[in-house]
Protein backbone atom coordinates (compact mmCIF):
# COMPACT_ATOMS: atom_id res chain seq x y z
CA UNK A 1 0.00 0.00 0.00
CA UNK A 2 1.28 3.22 -1.05
CA UNK A 3 1.36 5.89 1.70
CA UNK A 4 1.65 9.60 1.18
CA UNK A 5 2.39 12.50 3.59
CA UNK A 6 2.47 15.97 2.60
CA UNK A 7 4.63 18.76 4.45
CA UNK A 8 5.19 22.49 4.05
CA UNK A 9 2.09 23.45 5.21
CA UNK A 10 2.41 27.05 6.61
CA UNK A 11 0.72 30.71 7.41
CA UNK A 12 1.90 32.92 4.63
CA UNK A 13 0.86 36.75 3.75
CA UNK A 14 -1.01 37.06 0.82
CA UNK A 15 1.60 37.98 -2.41
CA UNK A 16 3.58 34.93 -0.71
CA UNK A 17 5.18 31.78 -2.17
CA UNK A 18 4.80 28.28 -0.50
CA UNK A 19 6.47 25.07 -1.96
CA UNK A 20 4.22 21.93 -0.57
CA UNK A 21 5.63 18.60 -0.69
CA UNK A 22 4.50 14.99 -1.13
CA UNK A 23 6.50 11.98 0.06
CA UNK A 24 5.97 8.32 -0.85
CA UNK A 25 6.87 5.06 1.20
CA UNK A 26 7.33 2.97 -1.48
CA UNK A 27 9.83 2.46 -4.48
CA UNK A 28 7.27 1.76 -7.27
CA UNK A 29 5.86 5.68 -6.24
CA UNK A 30 7.34 6.31 -10.15
CA UNK A 31 4.39 3.49 -11.50
CA UNK A 32 1.85 6.38 -10.13
CA UNK A 33 0.48 9.70 -11.34
CA UNK A 34 0.15 12.35 -8.52
CA UNK A 35 -1.82 14.57 -7.92
CA UNK A 36 -2.60 17.82 -5.74
CA UNK A 37 -6.00 18.54 -4.89
CA UNK A 38 -7.21 21.56 -2.16
CA UNK A 39 -10.78 21.81 0.03
CA UNK A 40 -11.13 25.23 1.02
CA UNK A 41 -13.49 25.11 4.26
CA UNK A 42 -17.29 24.90 3.19
CA UNK A 43 -16.32 23.81 -0.68
CA UNK A 44 -15.90 20.61 -2.13
CA UNK A 45 -12.32 18.97 -3.08
CA UNK A 46 -10.75 20.29 -6.08
CA UNK A 47 -7.66 19.59 -8.25
CA UNK A 48 -5.05 22.04 -8.88
CA UNK A 49 -2.41 19.57 -10.67
CA UNK A 50 -1.22 16.39 -11.42
CA UNK A 51 1.62 14.94 -12.82
CA UNK A 52 1.80 11.92 -14.75
CA UNK A 53 4.61 8.76 -14.58
CA UNK A 54 6.97 10.26 -17.56
CA UNK A 55 6.68 13.73 -15.32
CA UNK A 56 4.66 15.88 -18.00
CA UNK A 57 1.80 17.89 -15.60
CA UNK A 58 -0.91 19.10 -15.46
CA UNK A 59 -2.46 22.46 -14.33
CA UNK A 60 -6.30 22.72 -13.59
CA UNK A 61 -6.18 25.24 -10.62
CA UNK A 62 -4.08 28.26 -11.75
CA UNK A 63 -1.11 27.54 -14.41
CA UNK A 64 0.02 31.02 -14.07
CA UNK A 65 0.52 30.44 -10.36
CA UNK A 66 1.73 26.54 -9.52
CA UNK A 67 3.93 24.76 -10.87
CA UNK A 68 3.94 20.66 -9.89
CA UNK A 69 7.27 18.58 -10.52
CA UNK A 70 8.20 15.39 -9.46
CA UNK A 71 11.86 13.66 -8.18
CA UNK A 72 11.52 10.21 -8.58
CA UNK A 73 14.81 9.33 -6.93
CA UNK A 74 13.54 10.88 -3.92
CA UNK A 75 9.68 9.59 -4.00
CA UNK A 76 8.37 12.85 -3.89
CA UNK A 77 6.05 15.68 -5.94
CA UNK A 78 6.48 19.34 -5.39
CA UNK A 79 3.67 22.21 -5.26
CA UNK A 80 5.20 25.30 -6.13
CA UNK A 81 2.74 27.86 -5.37
CA UNK A 82 3.00 31.89 -5.98
CA UNK A 83 1.25 35.11 -5.57
CA UNK A 84 -0.79 33.16 -2.96
CA UNK A 85 -4.20 35.08 -1.99
CA UNK A 86 -6.43 34.63 1.14
CA UNK A 87 -8.65 32.24 -1.37
CA UNK A 88 -5.85 29.48 -1.46
CA UNK A 89 -6.54 28.99 2.38
CA UNK A 90 -7.48 25.54 2.12
CA UNK A 91 -6.23 21.91 3.52
CA UNK A 92 -4.22 20.40 0.19
CA UNK A 93 -3.96 16.79 -0.26
CA UNK A 94 -1.65 14.78 -2.38
CA UNK A 95 -3.39 11.52 -4.15
CA UNK A 96 -1.70 8.73 -6.03
CA UNK A 97 -3.37 7.09 -8.99
CA UNK A 98 -2.25 4.10 -11.09
CA UNK A 99 -1.36 4.01 -14.57
CA UNK A 100 0.38 6.60 -16.89
CA UNK A 101 -2.48 9.44 -17.67
CA UNK A 102 -3.35 12.16 -14.88
CA UNK A 103 -6.74 12.99 -14.22
CA UNK A 104 -8.52 15.49 -12.26
CA UNK A 105 -11.57 13.38 -11.16
CA UNK A 106 -10.54 12.80 -7.02
CA UNK A 107 -12.33 8.66 -7.55
CA UNK A 108 -9.69 7.99 -10.32
CA UNK A 109 -7.12 8.50 -6.94
CA UNK A 110 -6.11 5.41 -5.00
CA UNK A 111 -4.54 6.42 -2.27
CA UNK A 112 -4.91 10.34 -0.63
CA UNK A 113 -2.61 11.55 1.83
CA UNK A 114 -3.81 13.03 5.50
CA UNK A 115 -3.75 16.69 4.18
CA UNK A 116 -2.05 19.89 5.05
CA UNK A 117 -3.13 23.42 5.87
CA UNK A 118 -2.11 26.58 3.99
CA UNK A 119 -3.19 30.00 5.35
CA UNK A 120 -3.13 32.86 3.58
CA UNK A 121 -3.56 35.42 5.51
CA UNK A 122 -2.56 38.89 7.15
Amino acid sequence: QLQLVESGGDLVQPGGSLTLSCAASQFSFKSYSIGWFRQAPGKEREAISCVSTSGHSTIYADPIRFTISRDNAKNAVYLQMNSLRPEDTAVYYCAAKGGIWCGSAQNDYDYWGQGIQVTVSS
